[in-house]
């Protein structure tokens, strides 16, 4: 009777099912929150790359409207980069390239920042400061983007009391980094090369 009561009480303590018939602890080793169902610590544990995330600046989200550029157009964006980024239409392109090195929260950033600096009123302000925040800065966020301490520090200061610029540093220093070291392969990818192939087509055939 005594080794039949020693051998239930050895018994594993009970673990939480996951999908897929695998097991793990209801305890959460890898993030802050109170359990392993976070959506941080599924994003970074069980995918490969960062997969897609739906930030709260949902209107950021959807591909901007603009005209057809022409061929010309296209050609310009190669020798100047504040040219393609002033053009909706280069936006959505490279956009499109950034999704294929799972690096387009660098731009929904960079146009987050956009959109707060052309706020005005204060109670959306701070609103939209809190969600670009949790969305680019959070270290829970699979959508964090690249920044220094320095940086960090500055809007860690500002979120006591946001207001429109208070991402300009952080700002630059994402534009900065896109500009060197995602522009020169957007310009050699078959993104831009097959869209400015497709335009040069079309006007031939015009």
């Amino acid at each position: 009777m005594r080794k039949r009561q020693q051998s239930q009480n050895e018994e594993p303590s009970p673990v939480s099912q996951a999908p897929g018939g695998n097991q793990r602890p209801n305890t959460c080793c890898f993030c802050w929150c109170c359990c392993c169902s976070c959506s941080w610590n599924e994003d970074r544990g069980e995918n490969s790359g960062r997969m897609a995330h739906t930030t709260k600046m949902e209107s950021i989200q959807v591909v901007e409207e603009c005209k057809s550029p022409t061929a010309e157009e296209i050609i310009s964006w190669s020798h100047n980069f504040d040219k393609m980024m002033k053009s909706p239409a280069g936006r959505n392109l490279f956009r499109e390239f950034l999704r294929t090195e799972y690096s387009e929260e660098n731009l929904l950033f960079w146009l987050a920042c956009e959109d707060l600096k052309n706020e005005q009123n204060k109670k959306l302000i701070e609103e939209k400061a809190r969600n670009i925040y949790e969305d680019y800065i959070s270290i829970l966020s699979p959508k964090e983007v690249s920044l220094d301490s320095r940086v960090r520090e500055v809007i860690n200061r500002n979120l006591l009391d946001p207001n429109p610029h208070m991402y300009e540093d952080a700002q630059l220093q994402i534009y900065t980094l896109m500009h060197r070291d995602s522009f020169p392969r957007f310009l050699n990818s078959q993104v831009y090369k097959t869209f400015l192939d497709s335009m040069e087509s079309s006007t031939t055939d015009s």
